[in-house]
């Protein structure tokens, strides 16, 4: 806990702080060990080109599940190209048809949370180990569980310092900057995906339907589970996980990215 003393004086101090201003104190504090996680949702592309500005070295990784969009692989390397950073991709440690073959076809169709779990979690919270603070690009107005994230906080579920530098931003703020700065983003957005995931869990969505309602969209889910600030997450079990680790004008439908 000593080592977060500063956290509650400097939370209150950075809420005045616009995005750039938190994004240069993290990058100053934690140096090498500070690295932005990206979906490459149209908030992600802001940190990301907000970023390059301050420092041509950022570290960006993302949890490559293998069942991105071929679009999103696009965009990721037409970000390697415009900005020169390479891109980690954190991948499972099953392959796609390894998990087949261990739970069934489509896990995600029958237990997302689950296929989330070996997908997403999991894998960021061993790439977290590595780090002292991650960068993410959630809004507080996505979801009723980021609805009071702080832009500088501790994350108590991983364990370390967690950066949301556009947690007060709207969606409209989002896209103004995206527009205004000629930021590359997923062309899906223009077809009716507001919030784009893993290819079989998103599909477009109508007009004034939630922008996260085609995530997951035969379930109640709405969140991976990533930005869920809390430790009592169903988790593998212990032998399991121990193996596991050794093996625009703003268009009406782009609302809500990851």
């Amino acid at each position: 806990m000593n080592k977060r003393r500063w956290m509650p004086s400097l939370q209150a101090t950075a809420e005045s702080w616009p995005a750039v201003a938190v994004l240069d104190w993290a990058f100053k504090r934690f140096g090498r060990r500070i690295a932005i996680a990206s979906g490459f949702g149209p908030e992600g592309m802001v940190l990301v080109d907000l970023a390059t500005r301050l420092r041509s070295d950022v570290r960006v990784f993302t949890l490559d599940t293998g069942l991105f969009f071929s679009e999103t692989y696009g965009l990721m390397s037409e970000v390697e190209q415009r900005y020169g950073v390479k891109i980690e991709r954190v991948q499972p440690a099953l392959t796609v048809l390894e998990q087949e073959a261990e739970y069934g076809a489509a896990l995600w169709e029958t237990l997302p949370d689950r296929c989330c779990q070996l997908r997403k979690i999991e894998p960021l919270r061993r790439k977290l180990l590595t780090l002292d603070a991650w960068v993410a690009a959630i809004r507080r107005d996505q979801t009723t569980d980021r609805a009071h994230a702080h832009k500088v906080e501790w994350d108590a579920k991983f364990s370390l310092v967690k950066i949301n530098p556009i947690c007060d931003w709207t969606s409209g703020m989002v896209w103004d900057y995206v527009v205004s700065n000629n930021v590359p983003y997923n062309p899906l957005h223009d077809r009716g995906y507001p919030s784009i995931g893993c290819a079989p869990c998103t599909k477009p969505v109508q007009i004034g339907d939630d922008p996260r309602s085609g995530r997951w969209a035969n379930f109640s889910k709405t969140e991976c589970g990533l930005h869920l600030n809390r430790t009592g997450e169903t988790r593998l079990n212990p032998t399991e996980e121990i193996r596991r680790s050794e093996s625009c004008p703003q268009h009406p439908l782009r609302s809500n990215g990851r």
